[in-house]
């Protein structure tokens, strides 16, 4: 890092959490944010995005420490957290005070947190925009550093408005720098909206998953799909998996039934509370669950050092977000993608947008069916789980981890 032109301090602080050497996009990106220079860095999920704009910012802070220096948006609430986790650590050093400004947190200890006059602020649009109007005393107009991070999710989660908003009210002398997956239309109409004379950064290709990961796909009739996701993880036990699926209800259900079969299953949806959501995170993070079902909102920015399988149960055009999770930091992973007769069309656009043409996972039909009744239990049971837990009744069965509403056996 000192060769990129780090300072002694932070290139330690950065070895402190295990970062031996600069990744791809830190490699490219760190020389000109140094300089000054508002910079698009398209890169991956997993790059280690955060050190390239977080170490210039704390470089940069460290010359002239101010309040609000710095704020960093993000798609999602997690992500949020685990960027101000990461620039805390890295700039513990000398003293960085962050504040985490997000949804579903009480705004009344936000607002607490900014009177401490923090140095870094990492927000979702939305609550950014919450304390702008509400929070007395509070505004950007000092601001040197912005950061969009995720933009290409930041605009599918319609976060255009609050954008704007927030645009308008920082001082056009600052430095930007976006960073995104992709490179989609509406990511090139927000770059002309706030950078200036950009250095473009890339280390990956528009649709491009990355080699050390092994991509499969079982193809299956639809209705022994649970089945098969059993199956799957029998075969692969010892590993630790993320489910991807369409919907909040689909990672509850699964969840539940998974547990049900005495697989240690947590789910991350929409539906859950910050709290409940975090608790779920901590447990498979700290190894006490060793499967992590979620849905495609929770595929982005999630700080999980390393997943050793994904499973696609629904498929997605987030393919590559989902993937994402695997391989990271040069380690080997693989993803299994689940093929009923009704996802063809879409499975075949994933192979040919990804230029990967996946090998077929071998499943053993009849071991398959033999885990066919136990399944069936499990999913009457899920069921069961999710009504009563909807119907609040009191003698409801409460789930072994909190962190959903449905019971567990097993």
């Amino acid at each position: 890092f000192e060769k990129l032109g780090i300072c002694t301090q932070l290139a330690e602080a950065a070895a402190g959490l295990g970062w031996k050497s600069p990744s791809n996009i830190q490699e490219q990106a760190i020389p000109h944010l140094l300089q000054g220079q508002d910079v698009i860095g398209l890169a991956q999920t997993g790059s280690g995005k955060t050190g390239a704009f977080s170490l210039p910012i704390l470089q940069a802070l460290m010359e002239r420490p101010q309040e609000h220096f710095a704020l960093i948006l993000s798609p999602t609430r997690e992500l949020a957290i685990q960027i101000a986790e990461q620039v805390e650590a890295l700039g513990s050093g000398i003293g960085v005070k962050c504040a985490v400004l997000v949804g579903g947190i009480d705004m009344m200890a936000q607002a607490i947190a900014l009177a401490k006059r923090p140095h870094i602020l990492v927000g979702t649009p939305g609550r950014v925009v919450d304390h702008l109007s509400n929070t007395k005393g509070f505004n950007l107009k000092q601001l040197k550093h912005l950061v969009l991070d995720e933009a290409d999710k930041l605009l599918d989660m319609d976060f255009e408005q609050e954008i704007d908003q927030i645009l308008k009210v920082i001082p056009r002398d600052r430095r930007t720098q976006l960073f995104s997956a992709t490179m989609t239309n509406k990511v090139q109409k927000l770059q002309r909206a706030c950078l200036v004379r950009p250095v473009k950064v890339e280390v990956a290709a528009k649709y491009s998953t990355v080699e050390t990961l092994r991509q499969q796909y079982v193809f299956i009739p639809a209705k022994y799909k649970d089945c098969y996701l059993a199956y799957v993880l029998n075969e692969l036990s010892g590993s630790t998996f993320m489910i991807f699926t369409r919907t909040c209800e689909s990672t509850r259900r699964i969840a539940l039934m998974l547990r049900n079969l005495g697989f240690g299953a947590v789910p991350i949806h929409g539906h859950m509370s910050q709290p409940k959501r975090l608790g779920a995170l901590n447990k498979f993070k700290a190894g006490e669950r060793s499967i992590l079902a979620a849905t495609d909102v929770a595929s982005r920015g999630l700080d999980i050092p390393s997943v050793d399988v994904v499973i696609n149960y629904d498929n997605s055009k987030d393919y590559i977000h989902r993937v994402g999770r695997t391989a990271r930091a040069g380690r080997s992973g693989r993803s299994v993608t689940i093929v009923t007769q009704y996802d063809v069309e879409l499975f075949q656009k994933i192979e040919h947008l990804t230029g990967v043409k996946m090998e077929q996972f071998q499943a053993e039909r009849e071991e398959v069916l033999l885990l066919l009744e136990r399944v069936s239990d499990a999913q009457r049971l899920a069921a069961m789980q999710m009504k009563e837990a909807d119907a609040g009744k009191k003698g409801k069965r409460k789930g072994e981890d909190g962190d959903d509403e449905g019971g567990a056996v097993g």
